[in-house]
């Protein structure tokens, strides 16, 4: 008998209507956990990671973690793992909600989906049973549309997983969307589900997971609760402002990019904070499965040119359509994130790819009959119309911006526009302030992502210990260990990240031991990131990425112009050898046979030799 994981995987051929089931090696679990972990190690061992990411030969995973389900704090989370068509990295776009915990209870610890669906399909999974239903009448539809037609045909208990308009276009910038409003985002793979006609997949699961130790991980998810709902940031600030709670914070400090990272100060901050949600548009907050946090905004602006409501806007989506393309505008913000919602879209990516394109058009490099009106920072109305195209292709801009600002400004011969690494535009913490994010935004796998290793903890709440954004002394290591690797473990648990603010591996490896029977200790966990992190290197450096790719915008390495942190700029790049040298790789950033026998990874050598 499997504990806390439920001992299948799920291998569905689409081409061929074929359903598989397999059994889950723990040895494999053991060594790289679950969740991003598991589906990087399959994904890498089944595929080329040259292979185009839009082709058949692209395997789109679903994986949960060991502690998804089971009722631990914030164990709500599912990965989607595949090769992303935005940036050509390995992809693994992580998402909370109840479609994760719903995928256990049908008995199922990862899905591999292979192949091409000759029409458009979705798949109706009740615990053993599996389905393949025409989806064509479904093609077209939001995701909330899609979410209600579907639990409709099948069970109301459904959970649902799918694509929006977006992913059906393969924007670049597509996500998975459950539990109607819930994006696993970020890197494309909503595009990869679209390539393969993939519409949706709905999963009813009446079974229950497994402790091995039910009194022992009731009496540590019990203590880590304890500690969570105490905590001021977890339980404080996020439970009462949502993520949004970050912009006076960052913007006070001088570290909030603003009109395409032009300026790290945004005069409007204060309109289109997490106060000013909660004052203004603020309905009520969602919680996921078993999370007491409920950081989710649930909004609504009432009346007015932008009336809507939705999910959101979080902090990065109140940064990327607000500061980044200066508007101050909250109700135009909001209906913004909804409209991303309604196409499916990344919303950070989208913002960002609005506000490159502003500065694109300000600088005189993309004419009025392109877009076909004046696209100005500042101005709400035209970025909504941009968002417009966006989502549904409109025009050769409309497709431009569709797959990113990475493209849009190499198309239009001014790539050093475009405000991101590996093809992924960067997050709401700017570089050329926190130094720690410098490097981070540097080496990630994914490219520009903050939720892969992000320091901000450290320099500005001191989790684990305060740094001082600007000290560049030791934050190679800090970036490497506490925050790179451990963030690969936890996304491979199935614990929210968000916990992290209150809680460390000792509490999560506290639930895993019991819950699995697996001997998860606080030392293995460390190892066990460093592990995953050095996988996904292996994978990119096999698509085709090299040293080169580990570097920040020219804009980056240029003083701030003003505001708290006027000089300052990002450093800690021109530390790579340093770093390089601490996670044990060459100068050329490439794993060595030592540390990859170190990790027992030693079986993967040939192919990066």
């Amino acid at each position: 008998m499997y504990h806390g994981y439920t001992g299948t995987i799920l291998r569905i051929d689409l081409t061929r209507q074929r359903i598989a089931r397999e059994e889950l090696d723990l040895s494999l679990a053991e060594k790289f956990v679950g969740g991003r972990g598991l589906t990087s190690y399959l994904l890498y061992r089944e595929m080329d990671p040259a292979t185009d990411a839009l082709s058949p030969e692209n395997k789109l995973m679903f994986g949960t973690g060991p502690l998804t389900g089971t009722g631990a704090v914030a164990a709500s989370r599912y990965v989607v793992v595949c090769k992303a068509p935005l940036t050509g990295t390995i992809a693994c776009s992580n998402s909370g909600g109840f479609f994760g915990p719903e995928m256990k209870f049908a008995g199922y610890d990862i899905i591999i989906l292979e192949g091409k669906a000759s029409a458009p399909t979705y798949l109706y999974i009740h615990d053993s049973q599996v389905e393949f239903r025409s989806a064509a009448h479904l093609w077209g539809m939001t995701p909330e549309e899609t979410d209600a037609a579907v639990r409709n045909e099948t069970s109301a208990h459904a959970k649902v997983a799918c694509i929006g308009p977006g992913g059906e276009k393969l924007s670049l910038l597509s996500g998975v969307v459950n539990d109607r409003a819930r994006l696993a985002a970020r890197s494309g793979v909503g595009a990869v589900m679209g390539s393969k006609n993939l519409k949706a997949i709905a999963v009813r699961g009446t079974g229950t997971i497994q402790l091995a130790d039910a009194e022992g991980f009731w009496y540590a998810a019990l203590d880590t609760l304890k500690k969570i709902v105490n905590d001021p940031v977890s339980f404080g600030s996020f439970r009462a402002y949502g993520t949004a709670n970050l912009v006076n914070l960052i913007n006070e400090m001088g570290a909030y990019p603003t009109r395409n990272f032009l300026e790290e100060v945004f005069q409007g901050a204060a309109a289109t904070s997490g106060e000013a949600i909660s004052e203004q548009i603020l309905l009520k907050n969602r919680a996921c499965f078993a999370c007491p946090i409920a950081c989710t905004r649930v909004s609504e602006v009432k009346e007015g040119p932008y009336k809507g409501r939705g999910e959101g806007p979080e902090y990065e989506t109140t940064w990327s359509f607000g500061a980044l393309c200066g508007v101050s505008n909250l109700d135009a913000i909001a209906k913004a994130h909804y409209l991303c919602g309604d196409y499916g879209l990344d919303a950070m990516s989208a913002g960002s790819t609005v506000a490159c394109a502003m500065e694109l058009f300000e600088s005189g490099y993309v004419p009025e009959s392109d877009i076909g009106f004046p696209l100005r920072f500042g101005d709400h109305d035209a970025m909504l119309r941009a968002v417009y195209m966006m989502g549904e292709r409109d025009g050769e801009f409309g497709a431009l911006m569709a797959d990113g600002s990475y493209r849009l400004a190499e198309h239009y011969g001014h790539p050093e526009l475009f405000m991101g690494v590996k093809k992924l535009e960067m997050a709401a913490y700017s570089p050329r302030v926190f130094q720690g994010m410098a490097l981070h935004y540097a080496t990630s796998n994914r490219g520009a992502c903050h939720v892969r290793g992000n320091t901000v903890a450290a320099e500005l709440y001191g989790i684990p210990k305060y740094v001082p954004p600007e000290t560049l002394e030791g934050k190679e290591e800090l970036v490497r260990r506490p925050f790179q690797n451990s963030t690969a473990f936890v996304d491979s648990t199935g614990i929210c990240l968000f916990s992290k603010f209150a809680i460390t591996h000792r509490e999560i490896v506290s639930m895993m031991a019991p819950a699995t029977g697996i001997d998860f200790t606080f030392d293995k966990s460390i190892a066990q990131g460093d592990r995953i992190w050095n996988l996904e290197k292996l994978f990119n450096l096999r698509a085709g990425l090299t040293a080169a790719d580990d570097k920040l915008p020219d804009r980056m390495h240029e003083p701030v112009p003003g505001g708290p942190r006027a000089g300052s700029r990002a450093e800690l790049q021109d530390h790579l050898q340093t770093y390089y040298q601490l996670r044990g790789w060459d100068e050329r950033g490439v794993p060595t046979r030592e540390k990859l026998d170190e990790l027992g990874l030693e079986d993967l050598w040939g192919v990066v030799s």
